[in-house]
């Protein structure tokens, strides 16, 4: 152990206690990736402080000692925001897990970062509340991580993303100093709290947050609608928001998907042979729940829909979202590894732009399965390959920024709600210019001067341009996957 890890494993454990700070490789090992495997390097040490005041004071130290820490969660992100590069120190703050405070009256709930995502729906549920966002993972993922993401889900058509329902922040900076941003009512000035949702944990390191919370819907209801075409189901989704419609969540899952979902976890019986299955939902006042169901259906049947059933009660239902929302581990059954993108396109484009990852898998000759939320534009190819075979695992990389380029191409976006982290740095000039990278790059300096908060995450160096996926899979930290 050098002198510096050693000075470092003594001060954390007279912070935290000995049961807070890991520091051994054995234990360490956990911590070399988040979601996206196939980007690894070996922290430090790991802390776990219990309050804020613990958080600062971690902070302090690693700030006075110029050591480079990283936030984490749950570690469900997928796109190496909270992978180390080689010698940060990992601060976890999965013991900071408490719901804080409801207000029912003022529909807002105050949390730690550490909170569950769904568990805040499962508190607050015999009350008739719920929390809107649901991303896939939502219980695994804190809340915390979805305000570092401004994390979506399938419901985010209608109800937004994370940005859309954080209403306060208490955030530890970068020399440990506590914060307060945000609140009710919301002040005039700078929308801080906009820019720490999303900032993936290099503004500062949130320590509670007080989110929007929503009142159960009267009524809901959910189809699926199966076709022989995904042009054709891309073509309804499009021509149902036309109609007026707003659905609470459109979900699309190609052939691939499809199966990969029916061999896995939660088959629910889709049919054989589909290129493509749209999920629907509506939800409101019951009055008008039905017609607009119908709408639905009739604009399906123009565009030559297979077959249409709808959810009989809320175990069907529920059983159709354990499907879809198990779709990304799903492809183990189907793949030894995958990776997963996440584009965004406008949605006047969903059919054009799958053609063209269609020829990106044709050329390359890896599979690629399609799994999105197809109401908002939210794509999100699943990349397939086998890492046992030499160059594949680059090829599923070069083939994973071609899916991108296939959104940007159309005015898309490299992401809609995994974030930037390491895998998508350099795939930020797909979007950006040199001189709008460097003004973003300056707004990170005010709140993290010295670039040790989650150091080098989100924005490309233009003295390391194109390296850094290179460096992380050579020398920074090992390159690997899960095998499945």
């Amino acid at each position: 152990m050098t002198e510096q890890k050693r000075a470092l494993v003594e001060e954390m454990t007279r912070l935290l206690g000995e049961d807070a700070v890991l520091h051994r490789d054995a234990d360490l090992i956990t911590y070399e990736c988040d979601g996206l495997t196939v980007f690894r390097g070996m922290p430090l040490a790991v802390v776990f402080p219990a309050t804020t005041e613990e958080v600062s004071d971690v902070v302090k130290w690693l700030y006075a000692h110029e050591i480079p820490f990283i936030p984490r969660g749950a570690g469900t992100g997928l796109s190496g925001g909270a992978t180390p590069f080689g010698g940060e120190v990992i601060i976890s703050l999965v013991r900071m897990k408490a719901l804080l405070h409801v207000d029912y009256d003022n529909r807002e709930a105050v949390v730690q970062p550490g909170y569950i995502n769904l568990a805040l729906t499962n508190s607050i549920t015999h009350k008739g509340f719920y929390y809107a966002p649901d991303p896939s993972s939502q219980a695994n993922c804190t809340i915390g991580g979805n305000v570092a993401e401004n994390a979506g889900g399938a419901h985010c058509l209608k109800y937004g993303v994370t940005t859309n329902h954080v209403l306060g922040l208490e955030v530890v900076m970068h020399d440990g100093e506590i914060v307060e941003l945000g609140g009710v009512p919301d002040a005039p000035g700078y929308d801080l709290l906009g820019i720490l949702t999303g900032s993936e944990g290099t503004l500062g390191i949130v320590t509670s947050i007080t989110v929007r919370i929503l009142k159960q819907p009267e009524s809901k209801e959910t189809a699926l609608a199966y076709f022989d075409s995904a042009e054709d189901a891309s073509y309804a989704v499009s021509d149902i928001i036309a109609a007026g419609i707003v659905p609470a969540a459109i979900e699309m899952m190609d052939e691939i998907a499809i199966q990969g979902v029916e061999r896995a976890t939660n088959p629910v019986g889709h049919p054989e042979g589909l290129k493509a299955v749209l999920i629907m939902e509506v939800d409101g006042i019951a009055a008008g729940i039905e017609d607009q169901i119908d709408e639905m259906v009739k604009v399906c049947e123009r565009h030559n829909v297979k077959e249409i059933r709808v959810a009989q009660d809320d175990r069907e239902r529920g059983k159709w979202w354990a499907n879809r929302k198990t779709a990304f581990g799903a492809m183990g059954a189907i793949s030894p590894a995958y990776l997963v993108q996440d584009g965004v396109i406008p949605r006047s484009r969903l059919s054009e732009v799958l053609a063209r990852i269609a020829e990106i898998s044709a050329e390359s000759g890896l599979r690629i399965a399609n799994v999105f939320h197809a109401g908002d534009g939210n794509l999100h190819p699943l990349i397939l390959f086998d890492a046992r075979n030499e160059g594949e695992t680059d090829l599923a990389l070069e083939v994973g920024t071609k899916t991108l380029e296939a959104c940007t191409d159309v005015g898309g976006s490299i992401t809609g709600e995994h974030g930037v982290g390491i895998e998508k740095k350099e795939d930020m000039r797909l979007v950006f210019t040199e001189e709008e990278i460097d003004r973003q790059l300056a707004v990170r300096d005010v709140f993290n001067p010295n670039n040790l908060m989650n150091p080098d995450k989100q924005f490309p160096k233009p003295a390391r341009c194109g390296e850094v996926k290179h460096a992380v899979g050579s020398g920074e930290a090992h390159q690997a996957v899960n095998i499945h």
